[in-house]
């Protein structure tokens, strides 16, 4: 097996340890003052780069996830469900994949997701470590204002009422 092969799942198993315990021991993390969504790029399954300021001045739901996860795999339909609802009113989900873009080509060709999807492998752990996913959990949530500022994380699974509760403010 590769060295990266080996790291990969190296990272996986830790992310999956720290999803299980943010679930366990933490509620959601709300930030006591809003901050600033740093400039990044990453690419979709197909390699076209995604800098993440092509959805500024809309709300943003930016997800990090893994395909072997089971709770982000089981809260996508409800992601699906918010985006196709909420699209015209300026409600933009992100997903960022947090493994390799095989596996993540796989997944998407078995469910039609209507978000952008981006692939960070072990990028994408550093930017969610950096986005403040001290935990390392996954699922791993953020919810971005149009000001382009953080005002919500949220490790472990995020719930349609949890979500609803945080961006119905926000919405037009």
């Amino acid at each position: 097996m590769k060295a990266t092969g080996l790291i990969i799942i190296a990272a996986a198993v830790l992310a999956l340890g720290g999803g299980i315990i943010a679930r366990e021991l933490s509620s959601p993390i709300e930030q006591t003052g809003a901050a600033a969504l740093p400039d990044f790029a990453l690419p979709d399954v197909s390699g076209k780069l995604h800098n993440i300021s092509e959805w500024q001045g809309k709300i943003r739901i930016i997800n990090f996830w893994a395909t072997w996860c089971g709770p982000c795999r089981k809260e996508i339909p409800e992601f699906i469900a918010l985006q196709k609802q909420y699209a015209d009113k300026g409600l933009q989900f992100i997903g960022i994949a947090i493994d390799d873009p095989e596996s993540v080509e796989k997944y998407l060709a078995s469910i039609n997701i209507n978000y952008p999807m981006l692939v960070g492998d072990l990028t994408g752990i550093a930017l969610a470590h950096q986005l403040g996913n001290n935990m390392d959990a996954v699922p791993f949530t953020l919810v971005v204002n149009r000001q382009g500022q953080i005002i919500h994380q949220h490790p472990g699974d995020f719930s349609k009422e949890q979500i609803m509760a945080i961006i119905t403010p926000l919405l037009d």
